[in-house]
């Protein structure tokens, strides 16, 4: 059983988790302020889907093959720079002026919130920070530590998306200004190709 100043200890850390700027931050901000608040707000919700599979995995036990084979985790984080890197040179190749919101909620839903999801999903060290950070408020040996597992993961994910939305209205009125300016919207196009081109040789960097 999870006892209050547990909670409290849990969630004072997940705060400060939350607004510290991370890679999700970044690639959230890039896609709100290039594509508008709907790509914003699906990336979000593709993010934290992304954050919720991975506290299952650490749940059932499958991140801790991540945390103890050096292969695994690896090959993972190739696959995870190589999609970043992949967004980032469509980013590069798209057309100056930045689609409008009306087009990309229409076509483009389902692709904006698995790419988000995908993101993270080839994150490895999203999975050992799980296996790292959640355990500290488990009881060991406790008999239900499944359950308050992922009771906590459902928690940070929660907390973390409603910050992340607010970052996204936040930035959702820049995004606006910038589309009726052709110049500046190429500017932000290539800019968001290059910071998810950055994200992904930042995950090579990334050590057992």
């Amino acid at each position: 059983m999870l006892q209050a100043h547990e909670f409290w200890l849990f969630f004072s850390a997940s705060f400060l988790l939350w607004i510290t700027p991370g890679p999700d931050t970044v690639y959230i901000l890039a896609r709100t302020l290039s594509q508008g608040r709907v790509a914003g707000l699906l990336s979000v919700f593709g993010v934290s889907a992304g954050i919720l599979a991975h506290t299952l995995f650490a749940a059932i036990g499958l991140s801790a093959l991540l945390a103890t084979s050096a292969l695994a985790f690896t090959a993972v984080k190739f696959v995870g720079a190589a999609y970043l890197a992949y967004l980032g040179i469509q980013a590069l190749r798209a057309h100056n002026k930045l689609a409008p919101a009306s087009v990309t909620a229409f076509r483009r839903r389902s692709q904006l919130f698995y790419q988000g999801f995908l993101t993270n999903l080839l994150n490895p060290k999203i999975a050992i920070f799980f296996l790292a950070f959640l355990p500290q408020f488990v009881a060991p040996g406790a008999s239900n530590s499944s359950a308050v597992f992922l009771f906590l993961g459902g928690i940070f994910v929660l907390g973390g998306t409603l910050w992340c939305l607010f970052l996204v209205t936040s930035a959702a009125s820049f995004s606006s200004a910038a589309r009726s300016d052709s110049r500046l919207s190429g500017v932000i196009s290539k800019v968001t190709g290059l910071v998810y081109i950055g994200l992904g040789l930042n995950l090579l960097r990334a050590k057992l």
